[in-house]
């Protein structure tokens, strides 16, 4: 790898794990404007939230009338229900093919080099399962492993606390309990996934979620989901 190369100089035997988290950056920066997307997405769906509640208790018995309704209202706010899949749609086949370039042996036929590189003595092909299965596994080995498991439920759970979902209101179809625990649930599955995924597909995956968290909570205080006060507003007593 060309940035391998480039880095080895400063890094040295570390060059290739370097470069791994380096390339994820570079691609995360190119995603960056459908991050955007998504946040203003998200803004919008906040902002029309209360308004679509009210035309489901208003025609909760006219199925048509509400389809017709809210439509219109889409319209009115120059909106579109459909406006948060397009970044999501754009991102997953750029993510997917990065991430595969760090799981497999092997690409269109050519051994992939990148995975015999190491991390601290350990291969960036191995794999908590696979050095377990072969009784490969090692204290400098299991250290390094643990270590980026870790980092990954600590982000996860950084996560978890600055986006946890507000508490259902009477009219939202679920309950407010149950959606925060599979949320938090879902939260750790890319540590778990850490387990079975060479080193080098865990560190894009540390990095990824590290850069993903950052993003948010960057863009969540440019495209908040509560619109401010009005200015004149009376504020608490």
């Amino acid at each position: 790898m060309s940035i391998t190369t480039f880095v080895h100089p400063v890094v040295g035997p570390a060059s290739a794990a370097v470069a791994v988290i380096l390339l994820t950056l570079l691609v995360r920066t190119v995603l960056l404007p459908t991050g955007v997307a998504q946040a203003k997405a998200d803004q919008t769906r906040a902002r029309l939230a209360p308004k679509l509640r009210a035309l489901q208790k208003k025609y909760r018995g006219d199925r048509e009338r509400l389809q017709r309704e809210t439509m219109q209202l889409y319209a009115d706010e120059k909106a579109s229900p459909l406006t948060g899949c397009a970044p999501v749609l754009i991102q997953a086949p750029i993510v997917g093919l990065v991430y595969a370039l760090f799981l497999h042996g092997s690409i269109s036929g050519h051994p992939n080099a990148l995975l015999t590189e190491h991390l601290l003595g350990v291969p960036l092909g191995a794999s908590v399962t696979g050095l377990v299965g072969s009784g490969g596994m090692t204290l400098a080995s299991g250290a390094v492993f643990a270590g980026l498991i870790a980092a990954i439920a600590v982000v996860a759970e950084v996560t978890r606390r600055c986006f946890r979902p507000q508490p259902a209101t009477e009219d939202s179809p679920l309950g407010g309990a149950g959606s925060a625990r599979l949320l938090g649930a879902l939260q750790f599955a890319s540590a778990v996934s850490a387990v079975f995924i060479p080193l080098a597909a865990g560190l894009y995956l540390l990095t990824t979620v590290t850069w993903t968290l950052g993003q948010r909570l960057l863009l969540r205080r440019r495209y908040p989901l509560t619109s401010p006060p009005h200015a004149g507003s009376p504020g608490p007593a």
